[in-house]
């Protein structure tokens, strides 16, 4: 076996950013959860799925993310394809397994789709049966995941990613690009966001109405509050921390930003409380009853706040770019 000691994902509920975060502290580039958040524009999208399924945090075309990590300071390389489109997938799952090799064997941190649950996952080591991970529900010591197997799954998808050091660009352009691309996200563009699914306050507008008409997935809802309340928290972490690095350009705007999505995580928050994640739970949809009209209440507080703050993220860009 082959291995990169040391190496892991870091847990969070966004596990794309868990596999980045673990690749950059192996690499030893320093880097605070907020500003990887942030700096990606991850921190202030919204993801929704029209039953509030549990695909909807990652089901989106994530570009953005390897954009904003160019400017974060890291670079890119890997295997992308999709069992279901008419290639030979046996070619891809081979030229993942070449990759992740070679990656490893130059010391360098990589990470990938699915070896396990649907989730992203760190990849720290191989043998000559597979890949070794961790990830959500595996942290080490289990079994390897067969190369042969990797992206045979309904979803159907091989994602691979190598992570080295680049060259940062500097806070300002950073920062502005971020909220661009993130103000992009709220818009729905066609081609980042799925038949189905919603984001920005549409993706509120049809979470509030699969609360309101029963059809919510309980497990997805779980799922969904916890991870859009992660992100909402390292928004305001990393508004303050924009506001820090930029000293004193557009701080009355960092502040405005900052007290809306405050709001925006205070009732998000409220809402993972109300419905804890329950993976046991599984295809059960939530009942209208009192519990759910209070949470729809919450999220509506949530869609004022988040409107608000994009707003004041559209006059943060317009000062950036002054």
């Amino acid at each position: 076996m082959k291995k990169l000691e040391n190496l892991k994902w870091s847990p969070k509920w966004v596990s794309h950013l868990g596999c980045i975060k673990g690749c950059l502290d192996y690499l030893g580039m320093e880097m605070t959860d907020a500003w990887l958040y942030g700096g990606t524009g991850h921190a202030f999208i919204l993801n929704i799925h029209e039953t509030v399924c549990a695909s909807g945090p990652t089901a989106w075309k994530t570009m953005m993310l390897f954009d904003g990590g160019q400017n974060l300071g890291y670079e890119f390389e890997g295997v992308l394809a999709w069992k279901h489109e008419p290639i030979d997938f046996s070619q891809f799952q081979e030229q993942a397994w070449e990759f992740a090799r070679k990656t490893i064997d130059e010391g360098l941190p990589l990470y990938g789709w699915e070896l396990d649950t649907p989730e992203f996952y760190v990849i720290y080591g191989y043998d000559q049966t597979g890949y070794y991970y961790s990830g959500p529900g595996a942290n080490g010591g289990q079994k390897p995941k067969a190369w042969k197997e990797l992206g045979d799954t309904n979803i159907g998808l091989i994602e691979v990613y190598s992570i080295q050091p680049g060259e940062p660009q500097n806070d300002v352009i950073t920062v502005r690009s971020a909220l661009e691309r993130a103000l992009k996200h709220a818009r729905n563009p066609k081609d980042w966001i799925y038949d189905h699914y919603a984001s920005g306050l549409k993706g509120y507008d049809l979470w509030i109405k699969a609360m309101e008409s029963g059809k919510a997935n309980r497990f997805g809802m779980g799922y969904n509050a916890a991870v859009w309340r992660e992100c909402r928290g390292f928004a305001v972490e990393f508004l303050g921390e924009a506001r820090t690095r930029l000293r004193g350009r557009a701080s009355a705007l960092f502040d405005e930003g900052t007290e809306h999505y405050q709001v925006v995580a205070d009732r998000l928050g409220k809402v993972s409380e109300s419905y804890p994640w329950a993976p046991e739970d599984g295809d059960r949809t939530i009942p209208f009853d009192k519990q759910c009209q209070e949470t729809v209440e919450w999220l509506k507080e949530a869609r004022k706040a988040e409107e608000a703050g994009l707003g004041a993220l559209e006059k943060i860009v317009n000062a950036l770019g002054e």
